[in-house]
């Protein structure tokens, strides 16, 4: 446990995401002192003599430290003075160490741990999938059938936050997420920057929505706001910095010239997203052309959490060349390269795979898989480390 050799865990994640339940419960196991950053009294010690509230404490869970900022440089320096391993474990709702608090103030002293809302094999309490393992050394049969696990449009309507998914009607999901993001841009946004605009934010969350899964272009999407492309690239940060979204960068090597190298828009909930794009279960069964940008989303969210548990080092990224051949998603582990393509289809179609053949050539001997994820209940392998699959392999 990272607890046992790093001085202070940071556990980020956005809010809803069970920070604070898992926080409390390893301060008790663990014997640390809880306190929350929440309770009032709590937070104006710490904003007014910083020094003094880390001084009161020994070992110690402090949550939602983001609202005293200042409070970053006294645990450098209690930690320094008494570098012990385990003294305190910080919990924050925003991305801590990137832009509103020092990157460099922690830096080989401090363990960040991620939380994210729950994956789907997490909501249906599942062993640790070993779909991205299994994936980097090709390891699946080359036909079986897999049955249906559930319908996958409620899956990606419902989402992953927990307060949400108690909410068994979509309807109540979907007011409570609604509520939940305008709560970001009009509470929590202060909390990292002044924001002139709070309702310029808002919109931009609706404006983000309709615009997942594409190039992210700045002038587009500051051009109805009234805004210019410097400032909407500033609120994104901000809502990449609380785990609302995620630029998704571009795969490229230097020797490949004809690859587009403009990052993609994510949302890390496809229920949020659900949400903010004005659609639900019945909706989308009358037009599924709408279904694959959530999907998108839905997967690449799913493979973000499996990325943060096998903490090995992948990153993801997407790939598209100048022709407009893409891969949606594109994971590197250990020098291997693994292409996801997501379509809403119970089957997929031999075009489906012209991208990952793309990729394949690009990435040479160091391809190790492609795979189309679908709505169907068969695993196929179509070609030389190709697969088409169902999506719930992804957990399953």
């Amino acid at each position: 446990m990272a607890l046992g050799d790093a001085r202070i865990v940071a556990l980020v994640g956005p809010r809803q995401s069970g920070k604070t339940t898992l926080a409390r419960k390893i301060a008790t196991e663990e014997g640390m002192t809880f306190v929350t950053l929440d309770d009032i009294q709590y937070r104006q010690f710490a904003i007014s003599d910083p020094a003094g509230f880390i001084q009161s404490l020994d070992r110690a869970v402090i949550d939602e430290v983001q609202r005293a900022p200042d409070l970053i440089l006294a645990l450098k320096l209690a930690v320094d003075e008494d570098p012990r391993p385990g003294r305190f474990l910080i919990t924050g709702s925003v991305d801590l160490f990137r832009g509103a608090l020092s990157p460099d103030s922690l830096a080989g002293r401090v363990e960040t741990i991620e939380l994210l809302p729950f994956s789907q094999a997490e909501i249906e309490q599942r062993d640790s999938p070993q779909f991205l393992n299994r994936a980097m050394d090709c390891d699946f049969p080359a036909l079986r059938e897999t049955g249906r696990t559930g319908n996958l449009m409620e899956r990606v309507v419902a989402g992953s936050y927990a307060e949400a998914l108690r909410r068994r009607q979509g309807a109540r999901r979907e007011i409570w997420l609604k509520n939940y993001a305008r709560s970001l841009a009009e509470r929590d946004v202060a909390e990292l920057a002044r924001v002139s605009r709070q309702d310029g934010l808002s919109v931009l969350l609706e404006h983000a929505a309709a615009r997942t899964g594409q190039l992210l272009n700045l002038a587009a999407m500051a051009s109805p706001l009234g805004v210019d492309a410097k400032t909407v690239n500033r609120w994104l940060t901000l809502l990449e910095q609380m785990f609302v979204i995620r630029k998704l960068g571009a795969w490229h090597r230097n020797d490949r010239k004809r690859l587009v190298k403009a990052p993609k828009l994510h949302f890390l909930d496809s229920g949020l997203l659900s949400a903010l794009s004005g659609v639900n279960v019945e909706i989308l069964k009358r037009d599924r052309n709408r279904f694959g940008a959530l999907l998108e989303g839905f997967v690449f969210a799913e493979l973000t959490k499996l990325a943060g548990r096998a903490q090995v080092g992948e990153s993801i990224r997407h790939y598209r060349d100048k022709d407009g051949v893409e891969v949606d998603c594109v994971i590197e582990r250990g020098g291997k390269v693994l292409g996801i393509e997501v379509k809403t289809g119970m089957t997929a179609k031999p075009e489906d795979f012209r991208g990952l053949k793309r990729l394949q050539d690009a990435a040479g001997d160091t391809f190790a898989c492609g795979i189309v994820l679908h709505d169907g209940e068969r695993i196929q392998r179509t070609g030389d480390r190709l697969y088409a699959m169902p999506v719930s392999q992804l957990w399953a």
